[in-house]
C-alpha cells in the first residue's frame, strides 16, 4: 500500500512508474495488492521515490494488519470508495444480465416478457444497496450501534 500512496502522492500512473523504476506493470501492481517484493525491485522503487530502502521496507504494511499503517480517515475514505466500487460493479452486472434477459425473452417467448420479474426482484436489491451504499435510509447505522453499545453498557443516552 505504501508503494501506491506514493504513487498517487506524485500523480503517477502504474504504466509510469513502471516505465521510471524499469520492472513491468505487473510487479508494480502485485506490490499494490500487498505481496512481498524481491530486494532488487524495492531498490528501484526507492530510487524513483528518492527515499532510503529501509524506510520503503519499514513502511510496508502486512496485507493481514487490515491497512494498520493507515490513518482512521484514510480508512473510512477507503472503505467507503470500495463500497462504491461494490454497489457500481453491482449496477453494471444487472444491467448486463437484465440486458441479456430481456433479448433472450424475446428471441425465445416474445409474447411472455418475464424478464421483468427478474429484474423486478434485483432490482429491490440494487434499492437496497443503494440505500445501504450511499446512505439514504439505515436503520442499522452509526446512531443505533451508539445506542446499542451504551444500551450493553448500561448507560444512560
Amino acid at each position: 500500500m505504501i508503494v501506491r500512496k506514493l504513487r498517487l502522492q506524485r500523480a503517477w500512473s502504474q504504466d509510469q512508474l513502471a516505465q521510471l523504476s524499469g520492472l513491468s506493470i505487473r510487479t508494480i501492481q502485485r506490490i499494490e495488492r500487498g505481496q512481498k517484493a524481491g530486494l532488487e525491485s524495492m531498490k528501484a522503487l526507492a530510487a524513483v521515490f528518492e527515499i532510503p530502502l529501509a524506510d520503503l521496507q519499514q513502511q510496508e504494511p502486512d496485507m493481514h494488519s487490515h491497512d494498520s499503517k493507515l490513518s482512521l480517515d484514510e480508512s473510512q475514505a477507503l472503505e467507503q470508495v470500495r463500497d462504491l466500487k461494490g454497489f457500481y460493479t453491482h449496477l453494471i452486472e444487472y444491467f448486463i444480465v437484465v440486458g441479456g434477459l430481456f433479448v433472450f425473452n424475446y428471441i425465445t417467448s416474445p409474447e411472455y416478457l418475464w424478464a421483468w420479474w427478474v429484474a423486478f426482484g434485483w432490482g429491490i436489491g440494487i434499492a437496497s444497496h443503494a440505500l445501504s451504499v450511499f446512505e439514504i435510509y439505515s436503520p442499522f447505522g452509526a446512531n443505533w450501534e451508539k445506542r446499542q453499545v451504551e444500551k450493553r453498557l448500561g448507560r444512560k443516552l
